[in-house]
């Protein structure tokens, strides 16, 4: 795992987006297809728009850009939320990232895959289908979760069992609601979803190269676990510690390793 220190967000901001900007071009180069797994969140709000900014700035073709993005809330009904949702994932990409976009570059919505509350096997079946992921954008829970796969009990179940959960809806933490409500829902927990679907770990682990940005002060906690070296289910991000591309950029002016 490679550490990267970056001074502040705007700093992080613009070398994910670089990371992520020369993903794309180099795969669309070697291949005619890239395959980027994207995240949400608001640690993503800037390198998405820096992102954009380098694709329209270099009128990359982006017809063979194919996207899976981690998770999805899912309602009552065991149905991803609709994306009119006010939390929707879907209109998160829509509006901080996909329609930003030229429309000349090519890149259409039908390219864009999330998780399926009422299909989770049938996304995975879709990211082999393809090939797999070139390069998996990550954030971490305070809890250390990856995407919305929640710590477990070393109890109550192996680390080779939870390496290859594959997507699936789950019931989300109380901690990782708590979360997003602050930072998503103006502090509403009742506006946060009780489950959402999730890509599994196993999925998320195939990814050929992974980064993982961090700039939250309270992500210090999990990232100072990751550094111990010791991968446990209790900290599902640890798990990248087996990873043998797994890049991590923190912000020195908000988390203190």
């Amino acid at each position: 795992m490679t550490w990267t220190p970056v001074q502040d967000y705007e700093t992080a901001s613009c070398l994910a987006a670089r990371r992520l900007f020369d993903a794309i071009a180099d795969n669309l180069a070697r291949k005619g297809k890239a395959v980027i797994g994207l995240a949400t969140g608001n640690t993503m709000i800037r390198p998405y728009r820096l992102l954009a900014d380098h694709l329209n700035g270099a009128e990359l073709a982006l017809a063979g850009l194919v996207t899976f993005n981690l998770d999805e809330y899912v309602d009552d009904r065991g149905k991803n939320v609709v994306p009119d949702h006010p939390l929707s994932y879907r209109s998160y990409m829509a509006e901080r990232l996909f329609n930003y976009l030229d429309p000349r570059l090519g890149f259409t919505p039908e390219n864009a895959f999330f998780p399926d509350a009422e299909n989770p096997a049938g996304f995975d079946a879709r990211i082999e289908a393809v090939g797999g992921i070139d390069l998996q954008l990550l954030g971490i829970g305070f809890n250390g979760h990856i995407a919305f796969n929640e710590p477990q009990a070393e109890s109550e179940i192996s680390a080779e069992a939870f390496a290859a959960l594959p997507s699936r809806v789950i019931p989300l933490a109380s901690q990782t609601m708590l979360a997003n409500a602050r930072l998503t829902a103006a502090g509403d927990l009742a506006a946060v979803p009780r489950q959402a679907v999730t890509m599994g770990m196993r999925q998320i682990l195939a990814a050929r190269d992974i980064l993982l940005v961090a700039c939250f002060a309270e992500q210090t906690a999990p990232l100072r676990l990751l550094q111990a070296g010791r991968v446990s289910t209790e900290t599902p991000a640890s798990f990248l510690l087996n990873h043998p591309s797994a890049e991590v950029i923190y912000t020195t002016d908000t988390i203190n390793l």
